[in-house]
């Protein structure tokens, strides 16, 4: 398959699962380019999907280092510059934010690969293509799925209890 045609066929699922995985559309975009960069230096590909899901959560994964360590240090310069200003900030949210920060706090919760995994069903990847992506069996693709579903839910479920218990609080 020539560049163009993979690029046309798989852009768009790709974009969606890394958008889903990385919250950010634009960061999702970059880490979308790039996989199609190692694409077009690669002699042969055997299964196009999975090898794109697979590298393209490689560089996820790789970026999540560097992003862990600037966000610890962004977190510290916040926490002193909230400690200079002694204020409280204001929160105002609307409900289906809060639900949808909630989903995104529940799927953050899960293993990576649980998290790879559910999102990659999401995107119509078979357990062919996703065995391939995250290095596993095809057999276990299914009991890999039902479990991160059911953590998800309650993972989900827990932060529905806590943010009614902190409420009535």
């Amino acid at each position: 398959m020539n560049l163009d045609a993979l690029f046309r066929e798989f852009h768009q699922p790709l974009v969606r699962y890394l958008t889903r995985r990385l919250g950010d559309r634009d960061w999702a975009e970059e880490v979308a380019q790039e996989t199609f960069l190692r694409a077009a230096r690669q002699k042969e590909i055997t299964n196009e999907r999975s090898w794109l899901f697979a590298v393209a959560t490689n560089l996820v994964r790789d970026e999540a280092r560097k992003d862990a360590r600037r966000k610890r240090h962004l977190e510290l310069l916040a926490h002193e510059e909230r400690e200079r200003q002694d204020t409280v900030p204001q929160v105002v949210a609307m409900e289906s934010a809060e639900t949808a920060a909630q989903a995104r706090r529940a799927l953050e919760a899960l293993t990576e690969r649980d998290r790879e995994a559910l999102l990659m069903r999401e995107e119509g990847l078979d357990y062919n293509e996703i065995a391939a992506a995250l290095e596993l069996s095809v057999a276990s693709v299914g009991t890999t799925l039902a479990r991160a579903r059911k953590r998800l839910v309650e993972a989900f479920e827990a932060q529905e209890r806590s943010g009614r218990n902190n409420a009535a609080s």
